[in-house]
């Protein structure tokens, strides 16, 4: 069982949540840029949280399904369209074979994830089936989704969505996806990652070359304004705004960075590292991303969004890690109590 690529979308890859304990072998965790909706997606159509979805950047694609299947579309706040018809996001809906789905464009956000019960089937390559475009391997052989593409799919598919549905349905009411012969439930799960303010707030400890930067740049990081530019990708966000200047030339060692890492390069600009980072970088750090504001950092779109960074201690970022991962298993449980199973 495989779906087709019809048309391509902006950037669509193969994710789940990455490889973990190979960074001293210069091999990145990568995976989902927001784990928090790709988990989601995931629970929406029983799957356990480490099934690889299609992670769909800014415009998705067209697709075509050969077989009935469970879907759900969770993250960013898109505008699918089944078969011509709207198709309601954040909840499983049973597609019927030969349905045809069109992403289009993002409305709110950045990414959204779709996932297939039973999982994406593509081959597990050094423990995980994402996709590392800069290494050019995982996923749908280390490449973009694009027109003319397979991706494939459980064996099982078929069989796997229809006892899924039955047993979320559990005999309550369900609903027509107009004109489709698709069905989905009355109730959704919320997008936890969108901008909860405008500028979105993130929220940052000192880096470990903090004070290697003038008193009027570490001041400006928290007190100005960011826009998240254009070119940023999986590898970095880059920042507009003002020049953030070191107070004397100095060359840094290349020394271990992650997920979060706020680097400086020379021309006083900062850029985030995501999923896709470097696994090393000889730019000062003037701070570090907490990681429960990670998922929402992903889904500040390219060109548009903006950002502002608040100064955290270490003590506050732990407590708003532990808030997150509270919230997150909460909902998780609610999802898993739908099916009637211990699935995660």
């Amino acid at each position: 069982m495989t779906i087709k690529v019809l048309r391509s979308g902006v950037l669509a890859t193969v994710q789940d949540l990455g490889r973990r304990g190979l960074q001293h072998l210069a091999i990145v965790p990568g995976g989902a840029m927001d784990a928090v909706s790709h988990r989601l997606a995931n629970a929406l159509v029983g799957n356990f949280r480490d099934a690889a979805t299609l992670e769909i950047a800014l415009a998705g694609p067209e697709l075509a399904f050969e077989r009935d299947a469970l879907i759900a579309l969770h993250g960013g706040r898109f505008e699918p369209r089944l078969d011509g018809s709207p198709m309601p996001v954040s909840r499983p809906v049973l597609l019927r074979a030969g349905a045809k789905l069109r992403i289009g464009r993002a409305a709110e956000g950045a990414f959204a994830y779709l996932a297939v019960a039973g999982g994406i089937d593509v081959p597990v390559v050094l423990g995980g089936r994402s996709t590392f475009l800069p290494g050019g391997f995982g996923g749908l052989g280390g490449r973009v989704v694009s027109a003319g593409a397979t991706i494939p799919l459980a064996d099982e598919v078929e069989a796997i969505s229809a006892a899924r549905f039955d047993r979320v349905v559990r005999g309550g009411r369900t609903e027509e996806v107009a004109g489709t012969g698709a069905r989905s439930v009355r109730w959704f799960a919320p997008m936890m990652t969108l901008a909860a303010t405008d500028p979105l707030v993130v929220r940052v400890v000192d880096g470990v070359h903090a004070d290697l930067f003038e008193d009027a740049a570490r001041a400006a990081l928290v007190a100005e304004r960011w826009r998240v530019a254009p070119d940023s990708n999986r590898m970095g966000y880059r920042l507009l705004g003002p020049k953030l200047a070191l107070r004397a030339p100095r060359d840094i060692v290349s020394q271990a960075v992650c997920l979060g890492t706020v680097q400086v390069p020379g021309g006083g600009q900062p850029i985030v590292l995501m999923a896709d980072h470097q696994t090393t970088g000889g730019y000062p750090r003037i701070a570090e991303v907490i990681s429960a504001d990670l998922p929402r950092l992903a889904q500040a779109a390219p060109g548009s969004a903006v950002v502002r960074f608040e100064r955290v201690s270490l003590e506050e970022a732990d407590a708003a890690r532990s808030d997150l991962a509270r919230r997150v298993d909460e909902l998780l449980e609610r999802l898993r109590w739908e099916f009637g199973d211990e699935n995660d």
